[in-house]
């Protein structure tokens, strides 16, 4: 995994957010939250204004499937 990660992480950052989010149905998340977990994450270091609604589905899909694998 990538020391610092970006918008264009979403497999790393959805690997991350199911680890720190083990009991949360990913879908059920609003973007604007999402957004707030993404840009906590200690490796994240991009412009928090450089998402879109495209960045955080693909970061919400990455994470539902690692959440739907372990559940």
């Amino acid at each position: 995994m990538p020391a610092d990660l970006g918008w264009e992480d979403a497999e790393d950052i959805g690997i991350l957010l199911a680890e720190k989010f083990p009991d949360t149905d990913p879908l059920t998340v609003r973007f604007t939250d999402l957004h707030r977990f993404v840009t906590e994450l200690p490796t994240f270091n991009d412009d928090p204004s450089a998402s879109n609604e495209g960045k955080l589905e693909s970061i919400q899909m990455a994470w539902y499937e690692e959440w739907k694998d372990s559940q």
